[in-house]
């Protein structure tokens, strides 16, 4: 049986309520801060944002370059498919005039109403004449068998040319959708990297600027290089002992790009990447590379490090994702990054993977 006693009231009066509410809501508040201060990223030293912003921009390139192959394939589709749709349009226009020539045979036919050769031989006056026709007729009939044949060739042929424009149409919206991502992982490491470096005080960016423009270490001094900017723009002067005259001019061309500003997909003539750099100088040469850093390794004969002649193509990073342009004396000119334009740097700022002798 339910009990109908009346509930003891609250030893606190209304006022010490609200109180005791507001204090606790405070103190929930409170810890909602603190938790979350607990859980707040801590700010990076200037050396460790450079180490993360470093890796990105490496990461950035490897995607780069993955990009450039995927943009190659894509217009390498892209070509064929409009050489293909080519193609097929002169069939067509072939086929078409075929099949006049089949309309006009038709006709002509039915003008001579279509007789069978034995009645026309029968009712004919002039039994030679008829003959010489017949041979006459004889003739049309194996050109107008040549051109059935020439039509049912076209048509097989419009139908394989379809065909292999259907599979290049599929290539290129694969290699598109590729390429979109790419370029999405590309714009979302250097988004990652601007993001980290607007940490840095103008002081600290300043510092980590003149850093990547040396030797690409920060020994945590106010300047953060190895040398001064002569000396890592100016490079070997003088002639340039290259093993050809094609290499000659492979530097030549770098050379005259140095200052112009690093852009990712770039391959000139106003920015570059790396290796739309080192593409556009052995072009310059009359040697066509292909496009990216990991089919450029394979673009001439390997040499190893202590072999090196001016004009090597030098590569770098496990992947494959950096090169430059040798030029002697321990150096490269080079498109590094984004923010860093192309400039003369020494090869061993970076891990090195390998060289090659091009042209």
């Amino acid at each position: 049986m339910a009990s109908h006693r009346k509930p003891r009231n609250s030893p606190l009066g209304g006022q010490a309520v609200r109180t005791a509410a507001t204090f606790a809501l405070a103190s929930a508040a409170t810890a909602t801060v603190f938790e979350g201060s607990g859980h707040a990223e801590p700010r990076l030293t200037p050396a460790q944002v450079k180490a993360k912003v470093d890796r990105l921009y490496q990461e950035a390139e490897v995607a780069t370059e993955k990009y450039n192959g995927a943009k190659e394939k894509a217009d390498a589709a892209r070509d064929a498919l409009d050489r293909l749709r080519d193609e097929a349009a002169r069939r067509t226009d072939r086929l078409n005039t075929v099949r006049n020539g089949l309309g006009s045979i038709a006709a002509a036919q039915y003008r001579s109403g279509g007789l069978d050769p034995a009645v026309q031989l029968a009712l004919t006056s002039d039994p030679e004449q008829y003959l010489e026709r017949a041979a006459l007729a004889e003739k049309a009939g194996a050109r107008q068998a040549a051109t059935v044949a020439s039509v049912q060739r076209e048509l097989a042929g419009i139908r394989q040319v379809r065909s292999e424009s259907d599979e290049r149409l599929t290539q290129l919206r694969g290699h598109e959708a590729d390429l979109r991502r790419q370029k999405a992982a590309v714009q979302t490491k250097l988004g990652e990297a601007r993001s980290l470096l607007a940490r840095l005080t103008a002081e600290e960016r300043a510092r980590y600027e003149a850093a990547s423009a040396g030797s690409g270490r920060d020994d945590g001094s106010t300047t953060g290089t190895t040398g001064s900017r002569a000396d890592r723009t100016s490079g070997p002067r003088g002639p340039v002992t290259a093993p050809n005259s094609r290499a000659a001019e492979a530097i030549s061309f770098a050379r005259d790009q140095i200052g112009k500003p690093y852009v990712w997909g770039a391959t000139g003539p106003s920015s570059y990447d790396c290796s739309g750099l080192t593409q556009a100088a052995w072009r310059s040469a009359g040697v066509a590379l292909p496009r990216t850093t990991y089919t450029q390794i394979n673009a001439g004969q390997r040499v190893s490090r202590s072999a090196l002649a001016p004009g090597d193509l030098v590569f770098f990073y496990s992947g494959i994702s950096h090169v430059g342009l040798y030029i002697g004396g321990g150096q490269m000119i080079h498109a590094p990054r984004p923010g860093a334009p192309v400039r003369i740097a020494p090869i061993d700022e970076m891990p090195f993977a390998g060289a090659t002798r091009v042209g």
